[in-house]
């Protein structure tokens, strides 16, 4: 609001700093201090609780052979509609900023076990829902929230102990696609086909997973060492049909830096010239002068040549050529470490391969004649510093770089007949390649819940460790109830009474022994293949415990005020806005 004087603009930028600082303060908290709401003790964790129920009512849905689909509104395209727990948890969003809190916090839990396990999120979510709903009744009750906390945590600590005693160490195909098609929801196909990959690329190679063409979903193994880089130039082209340069017993030249004279290059030429044998350069970019030279000795016949840009950038791209240049047998040329053509060429730089396909936007080369060890020694090293770094982007390369020098990169293209289905069957999919690392990392547990369930016993134990106090043995008890929900959840989902499914498994204490929810009968978990990664059903109890004790412990909650009716948010008014 102006003050009746008007304020030239200019005179603005004049205002001493003091004034200046007094007057941003001022528009900053006209502009979002709308007040807070603060609510406490019962009436925070009762509105909490509520937000929480309803999300975990969304997710469970989701879980088992026989779960159901949710469909989400977007806001731009068709409706998504998936099985996936944690996709369907980061959909929700309460008008009621209490409900959400709580709801928040569990999507958090669903978030966490993803990025850590990248499976079990609607078990995580079921068992955070039960740890806080039974610790909520306990403290209205007058139970201390901390010890009870306390007993939570100790439970925990010993389910974990429990499950090292029952996880099994996989390694064959077969045991790999019980994993997957578990994962995907009891889809035979996907995990035929994640079964089929993570034989072909080994523990270590890249499997990926994008949109298909077609109405089938289908595997696409590339062998040997692929870069994400075509030819330059349409001129290299041999097989003109399917736009190909394919080449057999190749020479490999590797130059770190830019080639645009055909002086930097041309002793290597000579040399390839001698020997006849095709040659495939790859460097940081060939242009002008060099690549015309290349072009006009391809098309005369005077030398089977391809050249190839070097993938990635910076440090990666370096690290990617001597990646190859091990692969093949061979070294990077680069003038940085005294390395010259002066004095003539140096022809054991050259690295060799058997064959090599480049198409517009990929280079393959197959069976390298790098030196085996050399090559185990490279991969060693990139699993180590692969072992020091926090970056997720870091990681994401390195793994690129460590399955390419371990034989093959796989691509799982998911078809389907509309985008619906097709985003729906990815989902499952990536679920399923994430449970498959996790069991081959981990080894795994029985499947159905069951791992979980037959950890009651273990906890009846517990309390009669005369060491727990009363509040802490209550933690122990919601823990046991908990721990029994997801088997019941899914027994549920497949139209059966899960009370009376858990009560009879407890009593034949067959650790092995399970509820098959698709067949609707009573069977040996490993032998059926109803299998779970021990790591997702580890870290989908820890965050579940973790976030859910954390929650029942707060004794007060503070959120936004919703704006007044009419009331949009205030422009701020500083000096000269008058004018």
């Amino acid at each position: 609001p102006t003050t009746g004087k008007e304020v030239h603009p200019y005179a603005y930028a004049q205002m001493r700093p003091a004034t200046l600082r007094s007057s941003l303060g001022r528009a900053a908290r006209s502009y979002s201090g709308k007040g807070k709401d603060i609510q406490f003790g019962a009436d925070a964790r009762a509105k909490m609780l509520e937000g929480v129920s309803r999300l975990s009512r969304a997710v469970a849905l989701t879980l088992g052979p026989k779960g159901r689909n949710v469909a989400i509104e977007q806001m731009f395209g068709a409706p998504k509609i998936t099985k996936d727990g944690v996709t369907v948890a980061k959909a929700i969003d309460f008008k009621d900023p209490y409900e959400n809190l709580g709801a928040q916090l569990i999507r958090q839990v669903a978030n966490t076990t993803n990025d850590i396990a990248g499976d079990g999120t609607t078990t995580s979510t079921i068992l955070a829902h039960a740890i806080f709903s039974e610790g909520y009744k306990a403290v209205t009750q007058g139970t201390s929230p901390v010890d009870m906390k306390r007993g939570i945590d100790r439970a925990v600590e010993t389910i974990i102990a429990g499950l090292k005693d029952i996880t099994k160490n996989i390694s064959s195909k077969e045991e790999v696609t019980q994993v997957a098609t578990i994962s995907a929801n009891g889809d035979m196909d996907i995990g035929q086909l994640l079964g089929h990959a993570m034989e072909k690329v080994g523990k270590e190679g890249v499997i990926t997973v994008s949109d298909g063409k077609t109405l089938d979903t289908e595997l696409e193994v590339v062998e040997g060492m692929s870069m994400d880089r075509g030819f330059i130039s349409p001129y290299f082209v041999t097989n003109a049909k399917q736009q190909k340069v394919e080449m057999e017993d190749v020479s490999v030249f590797l130059y770190a830096k830019k080639i645009s004279t055909v002086q930097q290059i041309l002793p290597a030429l000579e040399f390839i010239a001698r020997t006849g044998k095709p040659l495939l350069i790859i460097a940081d970019d060939v242009e002008g002068e060099a690549l015309a030279a290349l072009i006009i000795n391809k098309i005369n016949g005077k030398l089977k040549v391809c050249a190839v840009k070097a993938p990635g950038f910076g440090d990666n791209k370096t690290n990617m050529l001597h990646d190859m240049a091990v692969f093949c047998g061979g070294k990077v040329f680069d003038e940085e470490t005294g390395m010259t053509m002066e004095a003539g060429f140096d022809h054991t730089i050259l690295g060799h391969a058997k064959k090599i396909t480049v198409t517009k936007d990929q280079t393959i080369v197959l069976t390298g004649h790098g030196d085996q060890q050399a090559i185990a020694e490279r991969r060693d090293l990139i699993t180590e510093i692969l072992k020091k770094t926090d970056s997720t982007y870091e990681k994401e390369k390195l793994q690129e770089r460590l399955a390419k020098l371990s034989g093959g990169v796989a691509v799982i293209k998911v078809g389907g007949a509309s985008d619906v289905e097709v985003n729906e069957k990815k989902d499952r999919v990536t679920d399923a390649l994430n449970a498959t690392r996790a069991a081959v990392s981990e080894g795994i547990v029985p499947g159905g819940g069951v791992a979980l369930l037959y950890m009651v016993p273990i906890l009846d134990k517990l309390l009669a460790d005369p060491t727990l106090t009363d509040d802490q043995r209550t933690g122990v008890r919601i823990v046991m109830r908990a721990i029994k929900l997801p088997a019941s959840t899914i027994v549920t989902n497949a139209g059966g009474e899960g009370s009376v499914v858990i009560h009879k498994l407890l009593a034949d204490k067959k650790t092995s022994q399970g509820y098959d929810a698709s067949s609707d009968k009573f069977v040996d978990m490993f032998q059926a293949g109803i299998i779970d990664p021990a790591k997702v059903v580890k870290t989908a109890l820890v965050d579940a415990a973790s976030v859910a004790g954390l929650m029942i412990t707060t004794e007060a909650a503070i959120t936004d005020l919703p704006p007044e009716p009419g009331a949009g948010p205030a422009a701020p008014s500083l000096p000269g806005m008058g004018y």
